[in-house]
């Protein structure tokens, strides 16, 4: 909207009218800027405890296999808890629980340090860890995600959500980075700076006020987990252009890493160096970052069913170049490309889903979401592996490419994203409006 030259005098609104309130800028968003922060401190220690986990196992068992399997137990506990996990942040106060999985992963960090300080620790020891972290996981995100609308205006939300993106995106390189100088200093050090970031996490979550959540209706039937997990499934499945939207997320990331792994593959058969490849894996984290900075202009100037049909072509279009070339940092650069627009396209879809599903499946929406998504995560290595087994790793990208093509004109043409580009209406929450301040009775 256009505001009016300071020359002409000013309207007055109608009698009787409040005039508009312009929204808080999001950098003096107290609330979301709160999130923002103890979200990136315990990302940066999520990233270098994970790092470390195969290092310790490793240092203990001298076995690659079982530092897999403790890797294995924390992605298997996110799955598995990620559905069930979302309908009970639906059901649950969520800043309590959110304070209390940040209480439990500091314990249990906690725990693990005490263990390797004294010589003790043992691979159950690191499993149970691991999959507590991984059950925390799936009821902490869901949580957090669920409760942006309530400190953020629905039109500021696309720029919160590619926010978090870059978030994301700091905590993964400066808690890698950390990581492995941490581990060589003393092993425990990278676990104790995770339970540290927790700890501090816990201490500014208590101070974001979110509304309070009214109890169940008179009358309403009883708690069913299984209902209510189905409930959310219906939903997602159900709101037709949701369940296009989450698909062409789920595909962009699935792509991602088939191709990365391919393309990290292609490199060093290529005879590239082993310290290029580094450099080339930092440019690919880099380049996500710099797309979460940019997603914001780039998604109010392109719109959301641009801004997705752009990401399948420029995967499409720049994986091929790397067969074209032996240089480290041209294949850095491509990567880097790659992963530029994703921020955007992945903020065109959370921004739409979170507006559209009513607050009291939002829970579930990302707890399917979640699910989903990792499964995709966790199968594209393999498709990309066997892609590469089967048909060599310079026709893998080929293939891949044309696959991303074919799905770039699907998207294209797909009539229902035809009605992505309009701004959906903020659904009536249930228990609170969403905000950019507290709302009453908020704590």
């Amino acid at each position: 909207m256009t505001t009016m030259p300071s020359s002409q005098p000013s309207q007055s609104p109608p009698a009787g009218q409040e005039p508009p309130r312009r929204a808080t800028p999001l950098w003096r968003n107290r609330d979301y800027n709160i999130l923002w922060v103890s979200r990136s401190l315990t990302e940066v220690g999520f990233n270098a405890s994970t790092m470390a986990f195969p290092l310790l196992v490793l240092a203990v068992t001298r076995s690659p296999g079982t530092a897999g399997l403790v890797q294995g137990v924390n992605a298997a506990a996110q799955l598995l808890a990620g559905l069930p996990g979302g309908t009970l942040v639906d059901r649950w106060n969520r800043k309590a629980v959110m304070l209390t999985c940040e209480a439990v992963r500091a314990v249990a960090l906690l725990w693990l340090v005490r263990m390797i300080w004294t010589g003790t620790a043992a691979v159950w020891h690191m499993a149970v860890v691991a999959a507590v972290l991984g059950v925390c996981s799936a009821l902490f995100d869901p949580a957090e995600e669920a409760s942006l609308p309530h400190v953020v205006p629905p039109e500021q939300l696309a720029t919160a959500v590619s926010m978090n993106h870059a978030r994301n995106s700091i905590g993964h390189l400066v808690g890698t980075a950390l990581s492995g100088a941490l581990f060589g200093v003393k092993r425990v050090l990278p676990f104790l700076a995770d339970a540290l970031t927790h700890l501090v996490s816990f201490g500014l979550l208590l101070f974001v006020r979110l509304p309070k959540r009214e109890g169940r209706a008179a009358g309403a039937p009883p708690a069913n987990l299984r209902r209510e997990a189905l409930e959310g499934l219906k939903w997602v499945w159900g709101h037709r252009l949701i369940r296009v939207t989450a698909m062409c997320a789920v595909a962009v990331n699935f792509l991602f890493q088939v191709l990365y792994l391919v393309i990290i593959v292609v490199a060093q058969q290529s005879g590239v160096p082993s310290a290029q490849i580094g450099v080339m894996a930092a440019m690919f984290g880099a380049g996500g970052l710099l797309g979460a900075l940019a997603a914001p202009r780039l998604y109010a100037r392109c719109g959301p069913r641009v801004s997705v049909v752009l990401t399948f072509w420029t995967m499409a279009v720049l994986a091929p170049v790397t067969l074209t070339t032996g240089n480290g940092i041209v294949m850095g650069l491509v990567l880097a490309g790659i992963a530029f627009l994703a921020p955007t396209a992945n903020t065109a879809v959370s921004t739409y889903q979170l507006l559209t599903t009513p607050d009291h499946l939002r829970g579930r929406l990302s707890g399917v979401i979640g699910l989903v998504a990792g499964i995709s995560t966790a199968l594209g290595p393999v498709v990309g592996g066997l892609l590469m087994e089967c048909a060599g790793a310079r026709w893998a990208i080929l293939l891949s490419a044309f696959g991303i093509a074919v799905l770039a004109v699907t998207v294209a043409l797909n009539p229902t994203l035809r009605g992505f580009g309009e701004s959906p209406a903020l659904p009536p929450a249930e228990d609170g409006p969403g905000r950019a301040g507290a709302a009453p009775g908020a704590r």
